[in-house]
């Protein structure tokens, strides 16, 4: 175990509102990132909000897209030293010579409650499958979402939440958690709890946008309760993930709305 004798030095990496509030708590800590890896700017959605936060980074400490693990990107990373690097929604596939560079190591703040809904669309797949939901902090590896859990938290799914509302709730969770594990990962003590490889799910970007998964047969006899479910899995913030069913050459998008009577 890695105990720190010096002033906690990270880097961040992330984007999405989660990544802000996580960023912002940071820095109230009188912590400051000594670099920023940010999403391709087609990627992001908050770079802007992450930008003026650590406005005081020179040009070449902020890494835009994949440069963070190409060579010049390495080198700078090398060069900081840094204890952890920090990613929060952070899009992209860490490699092995990045994983190699921190002292304590990469985290990775994931909204599932691992080994539960690895990789993608977690809230989406945690409603249809019926798995444990949550939030984890957790060390990574070169599989991903596999590493040592830091801590964890589960959050229960409650019959009016379609995945978009899973995932707002799921983020103030995940905030949550980072928050409670803070003080380890200052003294570089943080608790690692080994994945059960033989447990959990995991699921890929494209699984969602699979036709067996949106597509709804219109003569098709069904339960209530799987269709309601399927339709509050595939209600997220995009209109391009919802269920369909196809009338006279025609697509027809379908997402739910469940209102709990007072």
């Amino acid at each position: 175990m890695t105990v720190l004798s010096r002033p906690l030095r990270i880097v961040y990496a992330g984007d999405r509102d989660i990544s802000v509030w996580v960023l912002e708590f940071i820095l109230s800590q009188g912590v400051k990132p000594l670099a920023l890896l940010l999403p391709h700017p087609a990627r992001a959605s908050h770079a802007g909000d992450l930008l003026r936060l650590c406005h005081y980074l020179e040009k070449r400490f902020i890494l835009c897209g994949t440069a963070f693990r190409e060579p010049k990107g390495l080198e700078i990373l090398k060069e900081l030293d840094p204890d952890y690097i920090i990613c929060v929604h952070f899009p992209y596939i860490i490699p092995k010579e990045v994983l190699q560079i921190p002292r304590i190591g990469v985290l990775n703040l994931h909204p599932a409650f691992l080994p539960y809904n690895r990789g993608w669309h977690t809230p989406t797949w945690a409603i249809l499958e019926g798995t444990p939901y949550g939030a984890t902090l957790h060390f990574m590896s070169e599989e991903v979402d596999a590493g040592d859990i830091i801590h964890q938290k589960e959050l229960e799914i409650l019959p009016h939440d379609t995945a978009d509302s899973l995932y707002q709730r799921v983020k103030r969770l995940e905030l949550e958690v980072f928050r409670e594990a803070w003080p380890s990962l200052v003294t570089g003590s943080p608790s690692r709890l080994p994945q059960d490889p033989t447990r959990g799910t995991f699921h890929k970007q494209m699984d969602l946008l699979s036709m067996e998964i949106q597509e709804l047969n219109l003569d098709e006899t069904v339960r209530v309760r799987d269709l309601i479910n399927r339709l509050r899995a595939l209600t997220t913030n995009r209109i391009s993930e919802a269920a369909y069913f196809t009338l006279a050459g025609k697509r027809y998008r379908v997402q739910i709305r469940i209102v709990p009577e007072d």
